[in-house]
């Protein structure tokens, strides 16, 4: 991977759902679980060690936070003594499992607990503790703190130890330190470096997938998102493709508009009449515009429908403009709409004057000069070898995708996968999410068609890239 693409890591406050996807991606380059949490645990401790403390008590959840803990009091246990609180039989994940297991091994004092009664017997240890590590709830954490956890936080404050909390603080806790691992998750918090390749973290990958809401079960129609496709003409089919991509999404409704009628039973195809859309369909498209949750713009639409397109913009909330909408002056939502631009690099040409040229470091920073300049809350997704994905301040990458991608509508089908996303997503994460599954889709197409494929072999693996049963792993 070219060096310079380091330019492109963000820095700064990481959201916790983004952190779980980095967190993924670098499990699936090979960076396994344990790998990640010894790391953290290591930073921890070394952390702990600047305060030279006698006796650490380390108070620990359930979950992977609880493991950072169990690794911290390993690699302490030879500098100090140590005692560890945890949840009896309530360690959930596997390596969290086999670190506390590593722990009978180790110099280290453990007290399990199963009922509020077995923490309380233990106020002695908060009161002599020279440093307390509070990995009790990590990133995941949500609610009220519950017993025995709200007396163990309240025990915590009334002690006089050095506090130091692994990712974040447990609710009632207020730390001297907080440890960010691979990034902060909040402002003044100390960066302790984990080993997370770059790739994990500026390239698409499973992981994304995390960041895609998951539909309510007590949800009603329409939840996932109404998505209204404008387009067709001299590319008949290509609307109808963004439609059924929609669906493939998780769209719950997509409706069609345009002058060509297609047999689709999963699609409301609405009919404008005449040979092409033009302004005389303006108020009927803006209607539809109003009842949508995106619009999907330019699939097959043809060169004399543009006005129309650039006039229904400020209608839109959220965009995807794609082909034939990819011309100037380009369409822009209304207000503080959000908005996908889908060009490939003549199409990029055709609307910046730059044709894409160089090496990948040298595309990228000109595709975000380009994306910076156009709006706020827009977005550039460059198809290509590598997609190029930037809002003007954020800049990743996917590589996804197979040769055989270059057979037409797949670039409708990419347009509809992120009309469907874009209706529960921020543009930026929608289109990176987007550009990952298609490619995954085409990838697994590719599989079993070769460069025989047709864009709707994509639409049938869709939900499986999803789902995750199917991954662009890449060699």
């Amino acid at each position: 991977m070219n060096g310079d693409l380091i330019e492109f890591e963000e820095t700064g406050i990481i959201k916790p759902g983004r952190m779980r996807a980095v967190d993924r991606n670098a499990m699936h380059l090979g960076v396994d679980g344990l790998r990640l949490m010894e790391s953290a645990g290591f930073g921890l401790a070394r952390v702990v060690r600047r305060y030279s403390p006698d006796l650490v008590l380390v108070l620990c959840g359930s979950g992977n936070n609880g493991g950072d803990g169990f690794v911290a009091a390993r690699h302490l246990q030879r500098d100090s003594e140590v005692h560890v609180i945890y949840p009896e039989g309530r360690v959930k994940t596997p390596d969290a499992i086999a670190n506390l297991r590593l722990l009978g091994h180790c110099s280290v004092t453990l007290h399990p607990f199963s009922c509020p009664d077995d923490v309380s017997g233990l106020s002695g240890l908060y009161e002599n503790a020279d440093v307390i590590i509070d990995a009790i709830l990590g990133t995941g954490a949500h609610g009220e703190l519950r017993e025995p956890y709200a007396s163990m936080a309240k025990a915590v404050s009334l002690s006089g130890a050095t506090v130091i909390s692994a990712d974040i603080p447990t609710q009632g806790i207020t730390p001297d330190v907080v440890c960010g691992f691979h990034r902060p998750k909040l402002h003044g918090s100390e960066r302790i470096d984990i080993g997370i390749p770059l790739e994990a973290e500026i390239f698409t990958g499973p992981g994304d997938l995390t960041m895609i809401p998951a539909k309510d079960s007590a949800a009603h129609k329409g939840a996932g998102g109404k998505v209204l496709v404008i387009g067709g003409g001299p590319y008949q089919g290509a609307p109808y493709l963004a439609g059924m991509a929609a669906l493939r999404a998780g769209a719950d409704i997509v409706r069609v508009a345009s002058q060509v009628v297609m047999p689709c039973p999963d699609i409301i195809v609405e009919e404008l009449e005449g040979p092409c859309i033009s302004e005389s369909h303006l108020e009927d498209i803006i209607r539809l515009i109003e009842d949508s949750d995106a619009v999907v713009c330019g699939c097959g639409l043809g060169d004399k429908s543009h006005d129309v397109i650039v006039k229904a913009a400020p209608y839109m909330k959220k965009a995807v403009f794609d082909a034939d909408a990819l011309r100037n002056p380009l369409p822009v939502p209304g207000g503080i709409g959000e908005a996908i631009y889908t060009p490939h690099a003549g199409e990029l040409e055709r609307i910046s004057g730059y044709r894409p040229e160089g090496t990948l470091y040298d595309r990228a920073k000109a595709v975000s000069n380009i994306a910076g300049n156009i709006a706020k809350h827009l977005t550039v997704l460059l198809k290509g070898g590598t997609d190029i994905i930037t809002d003007g301040s954020r800049v990743r990458f996917n590589r996804t995708g197979h040769s055989g991608m270059t057979v037409g509508g797949t670039g409708g089908v990419l347009a509809g996968v992120c009309g469907a996303l874009l209706c529960k997503l921020p543009a930026f994460e929608a289109a990176c999410i987007g550009a990952y599954i298609n490619g995954c889709a085409g990838m697994a197409a590719g599989e079993v068609a070769g460069d025989g494929m047709v864009a709707t072999d994509l639409l049938e693996r869709i939900p499986s890239v999803i789902l995750g049963d199917i991954t662009g792993d890449i060699e």
